[in-house]
């Protein structure tokens, strides 16, 4: 299960237009990844976004690298979160 949907962000070179929709811009030049939150529909520029709703359902944590998960599946070293 993916955290967050990635999305392209582009910004025209000619008029400074900024979307996501690359073909809807006469130069467009990519200038940032955003993310939109499955949990909360938020989008953000840091794929380490972390909302409300997910801290509330959040089980495991990887012993490798910090990395928070609902599921253990998510995580390369999952230990469970002690509540």
């Amino acid at each position: 299960m993916a955290e967050h949907t990635e999305t392209k962000v582009y910004k025209c070179k000619s008029c400074g237009m900024v979307t996501t929709e690359r073909g809807h811009l006469c130069s467009p030049q990519e200038i940032k990844k955003a993310y939109t939150c499955e949990y909360c529909g938020v989008t953000v520029t840091n794929p380490r976004h972390v909302c409300k709703p997910k801290v509330a359902k959040l089980n495991y944590v990887c012993d490798a690298c910090g990395r928070v998960a609902v599921s253990q599946e998510e995580l390369c070293k999952p230990v469970e979160i002690k509540k």
